[in-house]
């Protein structure tokens, strides 16, 4: 019996003792993160400032009644675009044709009159030369004669004004244009107390978008155009407008207006641009986004997407790879940010540095990487 437990107590003994002699474990670490680079692309790029701006219509026009009447027709439906030229309203003709008919006939009695004067004075101006008649005769004869000269250009006159008040009952469109609601139904009576205000047109094609601009953007402008702003340089700057829900400035205009004075209040200065509208899609009043270029094109930008730019308290930077796959802080100087969200790089960054696109905290500054090279796709050029 003491044999059997002498046994049992050196198997536990010798087991134990292979297993003190199994190797420690040890701490592996995990192989370097793959990490999505790219090179920066270089970009021509012009130079702008941004601001907000909002449109306006080209012309805006209250169409009134301006002669007395009852409202018997409206031609067109609320906020129809109308042509040129098209009926819109009609107020009751009826008095008023028949003034033109009256000044008409008026007209017409004294050129008859005016004959039968001008035979007399032509007939006692030749019995004067022969000493026939009187000269009191022949100056009643010339004095008639002229007076009815001056009633037929007051007749005219007065038939003009007939013509006029006879064409104000069809109120028409000035221009091509958008028709607000009619404020005036059928059958009521306007202009009777004055002008009646019956809809108004607004002229949407060409647009006016007014923006305004610091003194010292207008003055940098102007330096780097280095010619004088007058009407012709101008209209020879593009602007480029987006609306709020849009990307880029997919609209093309040119500069129209630039005021003379400086607001004292704000230090600005209104501008205007003009865009075409052919499908009227901009409408009056809308905000946009407003691109004004500050100088002519610069050539080789470099230009990265803008989630690969990063800041702290000492500023901008970017992380790159270098030669050796470690990652690396690069301090920048930024630009402007572009379409499809890229940032313009003025300084700091080299053309073949392979900047870190995306890290989600795994590409650390002095750590090794394993970089995944990606082509980066050109910005639209907007």
């Amino acid at each position: 019996m003491a044999r059997r437990v002498g046994a049992g107590f050196l198997a536990v003994f010798l087991l134990a003792s292979l297993a003190g002699c199994k190797p420690e474990n040890k701490f592996i670490a995990p192989p370097p993160p793959d990490i999505s680079v790219a090179v920066p692309l270089k970009q021509s790029l012009v130079p702008f400032t941004q601001q907000t701006g909002n449109t306006q219509a080209f012309n805006s026009v209250d169409l009134v009644a301006r002669v007395e009447g009852f409202l018997i027709k409206i031609g067109y439906q609320d906020g129809a675009f109308v042509k040129k030229g098209d009926l819109l309203f009609q107020i009751d003709p009826t008095t008023y044709i028949a003034q033109v008919k009256q000044s008409e006939a008026q007209l017409a009695a004294t050129q008859a009159q005016l004959i039968q004067a001008q035979a007399e004075f032509v007939r006692q101006e030749t019995l004067l030369r022969q000493a026939v008649t009187a000269q009191n005769t022949f100056d009643a004869a010339k004095a008639k004669r002229d007076a009815l000269l001056a009633n037929i250009d007051n007749d005219k006159a007065s038939l003009a004004v007939a013509q006029a008040n006879l064409g104000y009952t069809n109120v028409v469109a000035p221009y091509d244009g958008v028709v607000t609601r009619h404020l005036i139904s059928v059958g009521e009576l306007v202009g009777a107390t004055g002008a009646t205000q019956l809809a108004t047109i607004v002229q949407l094609d060409p647009i006016y978008v007014y923006f305004n601009l610091s003194e010292q953007e207008v003055l940098k402008i102007r330096s780097n155009l280095k010619e004088r702003l007058t009407l012709e340089t101008l209209a020879k700057i593009p602007l480029d407008i987006g609306l709020m829900n849009e990307e880029g400035y997919p609209r093309k205009g040119h500069l129209n207006y630039v005021s003379p004075n400086v607001d004292p209040t704000t230090g600005t200065i209104q501008v205007r641009g003009l865009f075409e509208n052919p499908n009227r899609d901009l409408l009056p009043g809308y905000f946009l986004r407003v691109r004004v270029p500050e100088a002519p094109a610069a050539e080789d930008i470099l230009v990265v997407p803008n989630r690969a730019v990063s800041d702290d308290q000492a500023g901008k930077y970017v992380l790159v790879v270098n030669k050796d796959d470690v990652v690396e802080q690069k301090r920048v100087k930024t630009g402007q940010l572009l379409v499809g969200d890229f940032r313009a790089v003025e300084s700091g960054l080299a053309i073949d540095d392979r900047v870190v696109l995306t890290t989600n905290g795994r590409a650390v500054p002095g750590n090794k990487v394993v970089p995944k090279l990606t082509t980066l796709q050109a910005p639209p050029n907007q």
